[in-house]
């Protein structure tokens, strides 16, 4: 999803008043912008990085629900209505362990060891990592 497009849809929701979609999508846009600062020098802005930036942000705000106090409804409320708007906008991932068995079988590489860096590389964005991981070492 191209960051151009975030944009746009921050500038509707600020013209709806809309200030929690406006907030999550100003978060989403800062953690997409700093994902292109390195130390070696600034990265080029993709749609790829986009997406690993909303997944990373899909977590941060799954982890806030978890750990969450049961007795603080109105933060708990408050991060639910978030996590719907990141919903929305970042990539599904397959986490169906079958599902991902058959995808690492279709890509064009020998099980060995020496592969999986590259194996996982090739499943980044596209699966639920955990859950790849622990595929690709029961495989």
């Amino acid at each position: 999803m191209p960051l151009s497009y975030l944009q746009k849809e921050k500038i509707n929701a600020m013209k709806n008043k809309d200030v929690r979609r406006k907030n999550v999508l100003s978060e989403i846009i800062d953690t997409c912008q700093k994902a292109t600062i390195t130390p070696k020098g600034r990265l080029d802005l993709t749609a790829e990085l986009v997406n690993e930036s909303l997944i990373k942000y899909q977590k941060m705000v799954q982890e806030m629900i978890d750990t969450c106090p049961a007795t603080r409804t109105d933060l708990l409320d408050e991060y639910k209505a978030n996590m719907e708007i990141v919903n929305e906008y970042a990539p599904k991932l397959i986490t169906d362990k079958k599902e991902i068995e058959m995808f690492i079988r279709g890509l064009d590489f020998d099980l060995v060891p020496a592969n999986r860096s590259s194996i996982m590389k090739e499943l980044k964005g596209k699966v639920d990592m955990k859950i790849a991981n622990k595929v690709l070492g029961e495989m």
